[in-house]
């Protein structure tokens, strides 16, 4: 059983028309995945995606911790942010094997933009967060880092570095799997990823296309 779950909390600029979206760009180019859930505080209906009700008020991008909650999943499990645009083959991203996206402000260091596990491999993440979210939410309480601001992939990463795990990079098994948007070009993919303050309902050309057609 492969599984994509992605999260959309309330109260930021997505709503059920970026899941609806994902979902369609999903089956369309990564039929591979067997099911699509989505972890959300929302009345949510959207076809062919399971509703799963948030557990926790964590606020923002923190809600993507509940991700790890056990139970929720078996097999290869993917994490996906709503702003992710298929438009091409992707089925690579349903391969086993714990993997995540590189940050691409700072190499060396994942993004949980795209994040790949197996089962509850990393139910400890959930675990470890939720029996004291005011610490892991406060800057500084992973030391010394890079980025610039502190969220749940800074405090992904630190965890897994702690239990000694060490997630290969998608850009590293795939290469030209993920594409960054760019909007001086027209043709991206397959699996576009968008940073700052660019996203798929501001973007041009082929790719929103592709996100509005998906």
């Amino acid at each position: 059983m492969t599984t994509l779950i992605t999260v959309l909390k309330s109260g930021g600029r997505y709503d059920a028309t970026w899941v609806a979206r994902l979902a369609r760009g999903v089956r369309r180019h990564a039929p591979a995945f067997d099911r699509i859930l989505c972890l959300t505080d929302l009345p949510l209906a959207v076809a062919g995606v399971e509703r799963v009700p948030l557990r926790h008020g964590w606020p923002a991008w923190w809600a993507k911790m509940e991700a790890f909650r056990p139970g929720l999943a078996e097999g290869t499990t993917l994490l996906c942010d709503l702003d992710t645009v298929f438009t091409g083959p992707a089925d690579a991203l349903a391969e086993p094997g714990l993997a995540a996206m590189e940050d691409y402000f700072h190499r060396g260091r994942l993004s949980s933009a795209l994040l790949r596990w197996h089962g509850e491999e990393l139910a400890d993440l959930y675990a470890t967060f939720a029996a004291n979210p005011d610490h892991w939410m406060t800057p500084g309480s992973c030391g010394p880092v890079p980025n610039a601001v502190h969220g749940d992939q800074v405090v992904i990463d630190h965890l897994l570095r702690r239990n000694g795990q060490s997630p290969d990079f998608i850009q590293r098994i795939h290469p030209g799997l993920l594409d960054f948007y760019d909007p001086r070009r027209d043709a991206h993919g397959p699996v576009v990823i968008f940073i700052g303050t660019a996203k798929p309902d501001t973007a041009a050309g082929s790719v929103h296309a592709a996100w509005t057609d998906s």
